[in-house]
């Protein structure tokens, strides 16, 4: 898989074949079979893996009991590195999710289904916090969860992906943890930095 998806990544999906990813692992094309039936079947494998994996970093926000505003800033602040740290491991997975149209129709929709999947996790984070009290039961908890998963889908877009090292990506310049500590100040105090 890992073989696959770097192919995917560096050759583009629609020109690798399967013989090129066999080669590079030195097997024969008849293994790859014994555990994918096609291409799209192991790319979507990826993308169901990396979707589990995605989510299970998201549910380490999941609230167990109340605190402080300062508390759930610490709180989103160590699930954002931890999931700036999945991205910046897991690069070509996160090219495929964040620019997955040149997949098939079917991978699209892996994909797709894998950002509503992260998305609701959030929501499910936000909806705990008002349960409990931490966040005011008046605001919109799924235009939060799509704010916040836009947020953090064009930081980790920017940081990883756009042109290192210029006046175009400031955000190249921040370690993991500096761009947590200040996306999760942003997702509570916006632009006052309170």
């Amino acid at each position: 898989m890992e073989a696959a998806l770097m192919r995917f990544a560096t050759s583009g999906y629609h020109s690798t074949k399967i013989s090129d990813i066999v080669a590079d692992l030195g097997v024969a094309q008849g293994t790859f079979y014994w555990y994918f039936s096609s291409k799209e079947a192991i790319a979507i494998e990826i993308v169901q893996q990396g979707r589990e994996q995605l989510l299970e970093v998201i549910g380490q926000g999941y609230r167990k009991g109340t605190g402080t505003v300062q508390d759930m800033v610490l709180a989103s602040e160590a699930l954002l590195i931890e999931l700036f740290r999945f991205a910046q491991n897991n690069r070509y997975l996160m090219g495929m999710l964040l620019d997955g149209t040149a997949f098939s129709e079917t991978v699209r929709k892996e994909i797709a289904d894998t950002s509503a999947a992260m998305e609701n996790a959030f929501l499910r984070n936000i909806e705990r916090a008002i349960e409990l009290g931490m966040l005011p039961e008046t605001i919109d908890a799924k235009l939060r969860a799509a704010l916040l998963m836009s947020l953090i889908e064009g930081i980790i877009s920017r940081w990883l992906f756009q042109k290192q090292g210029t006046d175009n990506n400031p955000l190249s310049s921040y370690p993991l943890e500096k761009l947590a500590a200040e996306t999760a100040r942003f997702e509570f105090f916006g632009l006052l930095g309170i």
